[in-house]
Protein backbone atom coordinates (compact mmCIF):
# COMPACT_ATOMS: atom_id res chain seq x y z
CA UNK A 1 0.00 0.00 0.00
CA UNK A 2 1.21 3.59 -0.95
CA UNK A 3 1.52 6.63 1.00
CA UNK A 4 -1.55 7.76 -0.62
CA UNK A 5 -3.74 5.03 -0.27
CA UNK A 6 -2.23 4.39 3.14
CA UNK A 7 -3.80 7.71 3.71
CA UNK A 8 -6.85 7.32 2.24
CA UNK A 9 -7.69 3.85 3.84
CA UNK A 10 -6.57 6.11 7.68
CA UNK A 11 -8.88 8.52 6.52
CA UNK A 12 -11.55 8.70 3.75
CA UNK A 13 -12.68 4.96 4.06
CA UNK A 14 -16.33 4.91 4.06
CA UNK A 15 -19.69 3.16 2.25
CA UNK A 16 -19.94 4.72 -1.07
CA UNK A 17 -15.45 5.32 -1.70
CA UNK A 18 -13.00 3.47 -3.91
CA UNK A 19 -10.02 4.48 -5.31
CA UNK A 20 -7.17 3.08 -7.36
CA UNK A 21 -4.32 2.98 -9.40
CA UNK A 22 -3.59 4.87 -12.92
CA UNK A 23 -0.38 2.74 -13.93
CA UNK A 24 0.45 4.86 -16.44
CA UNK A 25 0.58 7.84 -14.55
CA UNK A 26 1.02 6.49 -11.52
CA UNK A 27 -1.79 8.56 -10.40
CA UNK A 28 -4.75 7.77 -7.83
CA UNK A 29 -8.06 7.90 -8.80
CA UNK A 30 -10.50 8.42 -5.99
CA UNK A 31 -14.51 7.81 -6.48
CA UNK A 32 -17.44 8.78 -4.21
CA UNK A 33 -21.40 7.86 -4.88
CA UNK A 34 -24.03 9.24 -5.07
CA UNK A 35 -24.30 8.41 -1.20
CA UNK A 36 -21.40 10.58 0.11
CA UNK A 37 -22.99 13.70 1.20
CA UNK A 38 -21.27 17.19 1.35
CA UNK A 39 -19.75 17.09 4.76
CA UNK A 40 -18.14 13.59 3.62
CA UNK A 41 -17.07 14.85 0.14
CA UNK A 42 -15.47 17.87 1.14
CA UNK A 43 -13.37 15.33 4.10
CA UNK A 44 -12.44 13.33 1.09
CA UNK A 45 -11.12 16.21 -1.04
CA UNK A 46 -9.38 17.41 2.13
CA UNK A 47 -7.51 13.98 2.39
CA UNK A 48 -7.06 14.35 -1.63
CA UNK A 49 -5.47 17.95 -1.11
CA UNK A 50 -3.03 16.71 1.73
CA UNK A 51 -1.50 14.67 -0.61
CA UNK A 52 0.11 17.01 -2.64
CA UNK A 53 -0.51 18.27 -6.28
CA UNK A 54 -1.28 15.77 -9.02
CA UNK A 55 -0.82 13.03 -6.28
CA UNK A 56 -5.15 12.19 -6.22
CA UNK A 57 -8.07 12.93 -7.82
CA UNK A 58 -11.39 13.20 -6.59
CA UNK A 59 -14.43 12.19 -8.77
CA UNK A 60 -18.20 11.60 -8.39
CA UNK A 61 -19.50 7.80 -9.89
CA UNK A 62 -22.79 7.10 -10.83
CA UNK A 63 -25.53 5.98 -8.66
CA UNK A 64 -24.35 3.94 -5.42
CA UNK A 65 -21.89 1.23 -4.87
CA UNK A 66 -23.29 -1.75 -4.90
CA UNK A 67 -22.87 -5.93 -5.24
CA UNK A 68 -24.26 -6.98 -7.99
CA UNK A 69 -25.75 -10.45 -6.30
CA UNK A 70 -29.60 -10.77 -6.61
CA UNK A 71 -19.44 -16.56 -17.42
CA UNK A 72 -22.44 -15.82 -17.91
CA UNK A 73 -24.91 -18.51 -16.55
CA UNK A 74 -26.86 -17.68 -13.57
CA UNK A 75 -26.77 -19.90 -10.30
CA UNK A 76 -29.36 -20.29 -7.85
CA UNK A 77 -29.75 -20.24 -3.75
CA UNK A 78 -32.77 -20.20 -1.56
CA UNK A 79 -33.92 -17.45 -3.39
CA UNK A 80 -30.51 -14.85 -4.42
CA UNK A 81 -29.04 -14.99 -8.31
CA UNK A 82 -25.72 -14.96 -8.48
CA UNK A 83 -23.54 -15.69 -11.95
CA UNK A 84 -21.22 -18.15 -13.01
CA UNK A 85 -17.80 -17.19 -13.75
CA UNK A 86 -15.53 -19.75 -15.02
CA UNK A 87 -15.29 -23.46 -15.09
CA UNK A 88 -12.07 -24.76 -13.87
CA UNK A 89 -10.23 -27.83 -12.61
CA UNK A 90 -9.84 -27.67 -8.81
CA UNK A 91 -6.35 -28.32 -6.73
CA UNK A 92 -8.02 -32.10 -6.39
CA UNK A 93 -8.41 -32.60 -9.81
CA UNK A 94 -12.37 -32.38 -9.45
CA UNK A 95 -14.49 -29.93 -11.77
CA UNK A 96 -15.37 -26.63 -10.75
CA UNK A 97 -16.27 -23.02 -10.94
CA UNK A 98 -15.55 -19.30 -9.47
CA UNK A 99 -18.10 -17.09 -8.73
CA UNK A 100 -18.10 -14.20 -6.13
CA UNK A 101 -16.92 -14.50 -2.80
CA UNK A 102 -19.94 -12.19 -1.49
CA UNK A 103 -21.95 -15.20 -3.21
CA UNK A 104 -20.45 -17.68 -1.50
CA UNK A 105 -20.24 -16.89 1.89
CA UNK A 106 -23.98 -16.41 1.88
CA UNK A 107 -24.63 -19.69 0.39
CA UNK A 108 -22.76 -22.87 0.20
CA UNK A 109 -25.11 -25.12 -2.10
CA UNK A 110 -25.97 -23.89 -5.82
CA UNK A 111 -28.12 -24.79 -8.45
CA UNK A 112 -27.94 -24.23 -12.03
CA UNK A 113 -32.45 -23.91 -11.94
CA UNK A 114 -34.44 -21.62 -9.73
CA UNK A 115 -35.58 -24.19 -6.65
CA UNK A 116 -33.53 -26.74 -8.34
CA UNK A 117 -31.38 -29.60 -6.60
CA UNK A 118 -28.13 -28.35 -5.86
CA UNK A 119 -25.46 -29.22 -8.42
CA UNK A 120 -22.37 -27.25 -6.80
CA UNK A 121 -20.68 -26.88 -3.19
CA UNK A 122 -18.63 -23.80 -2.10
CA UNK A 123 -15.09 -24.58 -0.87
CA UNK A 124 -13.65 -21.38 0.06
CA UNK A 125 -15.16 -17.73 -0.18
CA UNK A 126 -12.99 -14.34 0.41
CA UNK A 127 -15.54 -11.26 1.15
CA UNK A 128 -14.67 -8.58 2.24
CA UNK A 129 -11.39 -7.93 3.16
CA UNK A 130 -8.40 -9.38 0.62
CA UNK A 131 -11.11 -10.11 -2.70
CA UNK A 132 -14.03 -11.04 -3.95
CA UNK A 133 -14.32 -14.71 -5.36
CA UNK A 134 -15.52 -17.61 -4.44
CA UNK A 135 -14.64 -21.59 -5.44
CA UNK A 136 -16.58 -24.32 -6.22
CA UNK A 137 -16.73 -28.01 -6.37
CA UNK A 138 -19.52 -30.04 -8.96
CA UNK A 139 -21.20 -32.65 -6.64
CA UNK A 140 -20.73 -34.69 -9.38
CA UNK A 141 -17.56 -35.48 -10.13
CA UNK A 142 -17.96 -36.42 -13.89
CA UNK A 143 -19.58 -33.20 -14.49
CA UNK A 144 -19.12 -31.65 -18.25
CA UNK A 145 -17.63 -28.52 -17.16
CA UNK A 146 -16.49 -27.28 -20.70
CA UNK A 147 -13.85 -23.72 -20.72
CA UNK A 148 -15.85 -21.34 -22.20
CA UNK A 149 -18.43 -18.74 -21.45
CA UNK A 150 -21.83 -18.40 -23.35
CA UNK A 151 -22.89 -15.59 -24.69
CA UNK A 152 -26.05 -16.18 -25.73
CA UNK A 153 -26.08 -18.17 -28.98
CA UNK A 154 -22.69 -19.29 -29.59
CA UNK A 155 -19.63 -19.28 -26.54
CA UNK A 156 -16.33 -18.30 -26.37
CA UNK A 157 -13.67 -20.83 -25.76
CA UNK A 158 -11.67 -19.68 -22.55
CA UNK A 159 -7.73 -20.88 -22.90
CA UNK A 160 -5.85 -18.93 -20.79
CA UNK A 161 -5.70 -16.36 -17.55
CA UNK A 162 -4.85 -13.31 -18.43
CA UNK A 163 -3.62 -10.31 -16.46
CA UNK A 164 -5.76 -7.06 -16.39
CA UNK A 165 -3.60 -3.95 -18.00
CA UNK A 166 -5.02 -0.22 -18.21
CA UNK A 167 -7.11 -0.04 -21.45
CA UNK A 168 -7.48 -3.37 -22.03
CA UNK A 169 -10.86 -4.41 -24.12
CA UNK A 170 -13.06 -6.91 -22.52
CA UNK A 171 -16.48 -8.26 -21.96
CA UNK A 172 -18.57 -9.27 -19.38
CA UNK A 173 -21.19 -11.48 -19.22
CA UNK A 174 -23.77 -11.89 -16.53
CA UNK A 175 -27.26 -13.38 -16.15
CA UNK A 176 -29.17 -10.17 -15.44
CA UNK A 177 -27.82 -8.24 -18.68
CA UNK A 178 -26.19 -10.64 -20.86
CA UNK A 179 -22.86 -9.15 -22.70
CA UNK A 180 -21.37 -5.71 -22.27
CA UNK A 181 -18.27 -4.28 -23.06
CA UNK A 182 -15.72 -1.97 -22.10
CA UNK A 183 -12.30 -1.13 -21.24
CA UNK A 184 -10.11 -1.74 -18.06
CA UNK A 185 -9.86 1.91 -16.18
CA UNK A 186 -7.78 1.20 -13.07
CA UNK A 187 -6.15 -1.51 -11.18
CA UNK A 188 -5.55 -2.56 -7.54
CA UNK A 189 -8.71 -1.11 -6.82
CA UNK A 190 -10.21 -0.82 -3.18
CA UNK A 191 -13.89 -0.03 -2.97
CA UNK A 192 -16.00 0.04 0.21
CA UNK A 193 -19.33 -1.47 -0.20
CA UNK A 194 -21.97 -1.43 3.05
CA UNK A 195 -21.43 -4.87 3.89
CA UNK A 196 -17.37 -3.88 3.84
CA UNK A 197 -14.48 -2.92 2.31
CA UNK A 198 -12.55 -4.91 -0.84
CA UNK A 199 -9.08 -4.45 -1.73
CA UNK A 200 -6.81 -6.10 -5.47
CA UNK A 201 -9.90 -5.10 -7.47
CA UNK A 202 -10.18 -3.91 -10.89
CA UNK A 203 -11.87 -1.16 -12.33
CA UNK A 204 -13.56 -0.91 -15.10
CA UNK A 205 -16.51 0.62 -17.51
CA UNK A 206 -18.57 -1.96 -18.53
CA UNK A 207 -21.78 -1.66 -17.08
CA UNK A 208 -23.58 -4.20 -14.97
CA UNK A 209 -26.46 -4.90 -12.69
CA UNK A 210 -27.81 -7.17 -9.55
CA UNK A 211 -27.54 -10.82 -10.92
CA UNK A 212 -24.50 -10.14 -12.15
CA UNK A 213 -22.04 -10.33 -9.33
CA UNK A 214 -19.66 -13.61 -10.10
CA UNK A 215 -19.91 -13.17 -13.54
CA UNK A 216 -17.29 -13.40 -16.18
CA UNK A 217 -14.83 -10.81 -17.25
CA UNK A 218 -12.77 -12.17 -20.53
CA UNK A 219 -11.20 -11.08 -23.49
CA UNK A 220 -12.32 -11.62 -27.02
CA UNK A 221 -9.26 -14.52 -27.67
CA UNK A 222 -10.20 -16.23 -24.75
CA UNK A 223 -8.27 -14.86 -21.73
CA UNK A 224 -10.19 -14.74 -18.36
CA UNK A 225 -9.64 -11.69 -16.32
CA UNK A 226 -11.93 -11.25 -13.79
CA UNK A 227 -14.94 -12.21 -11.26
CA UNK A 228 -17.81 -9.60 -11.21
CA UNK A 229 -17.89 -8.17 -7.82
CA UNK A 230 -19.92 -4.86 -7.76
CA UNK A 231 -20.29 -1.35 -8.96
CA UNK A 232 -22.35 1.66 -9.51
CA UNK A 233 -24.84 2.42 -11.89
CA UNK A 234 -26.84 0.11 -14.43
CA UNK A 235 -26.51 -0.65 -18.29
CA UNK A 236 -28.87 1.93 -19.12
CA UNK A 237 -26.87 5.07 -17.95
CA UNK A 238 -23.56 3.10 -17.35
CA UNK A 239 -21.22 3.52 -14.64
CA UNK A 240 -18.29 1.97 -12.71
CA UNK A 241 -17.32 -1.97 -11.97
CA UNK A 242 -15.21 -3.54 -9.94
CA UNK A 243 -14.01 -7.55 -10.71
CA UNK A 244 -11.43 -9.70 -8.85
CA UNK A 245 -8.77 -11.00 -10.91
CA UNK A 246 -8.94 -14.69 -12.53
CA UNK A 247 -5.05 -15.37 -12.00
CA UNK A 248 -5.20 -14.03 -8.18
CA UNK A 249 -8.22 -16.49 -7.36
CA UNK A 250 -6.28 -19.13 -9.18
CA UNK A 251 -3.23 -18.95 -7.52
CA UNK A 252 -4.67 -18.57 -4.12
CA UNK A 253 -6.75 -21.90 -4.68
CA UNK A 254 -4.55 -23.77 -6.77
CA UNK A 255 -7.39 -24.32 -9.17
CA UNK A 256 -6.83 -23.95 -13.34
CA UNK A 257 -8.55 -22.92 -16.82
CA UNK A 258 -9.71 -26.54 -18.13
Amino acid sequence: MSEGTAMLWDEARMPGTAWSVNPETNQIEVLADSTIDADEWDAIQSTVDSMGEGVATLERAPGEFQLFAAGGDPIFAEGARCSLGFNVTNADGSPGFLTAGHCGVAFDQWSDTEGGEAIATIQDAVFPGDGDFAIASYDDPNADAPSTVNIGGQEVEITSALEAEEGLQVFRMGSTTGLHDGQVTGLDATVTYPEGTVTGLIETDVCAEPGDSGGALFTEDGGAVGLTSGGSGDCTFGGVTFFHPVTDALERTGATIP
